[in-house]
């Protein structure tokens, strides 16, 4: 089980790179950057499957959208001036909420 959550922790960091990759891909106009997102996106999945050896799918596609989801934003405010809004708070503390939700209803 520890090396699942290992995994899916490592597809959770990967896809929140291969996000911000794109994002500095500027639509696919510069090489390194677009390398870097799919490099990362090919990781993320990777790492989800092995995860979804031994998790619930349910559980870890909750985790893994939502915690992605919230570390995506962050990473967009302190990576790229993106600004940080009460509702983009709230939002974020929603997904939380609703993964830790999702996991406790079994």
């Amino acid at each position: 089980m520890t090396q699942a959550i290992f995994m899916l922790i490592a597809a959770i960091i990967s896809e929140v790179f291969g996000s911000s990759m794109l994002k500095k891909s500027n639509g696919f106009q510069h090489p390194l950057p677009t390398i870097g997102f799919l490099v990362g996106y090919l990781l993320a999945f990777v790492g989800l499957a092995f995860s979804l050896m031994v998790i619930p799918l349910g559980a870890a596609y909750a985790i893994w959208a939502g915690l992605g989801t919230a570390l995506t934003a962050i990473a967009g405010v302190l990576f790229f001036q993106e600004r940080l809004s009460i509702q983009k708070v709230i939002g974020i503390m929603l997904v939380v909420i609703g993964v830790v939700v999702l996991n406790i209803g079994g």
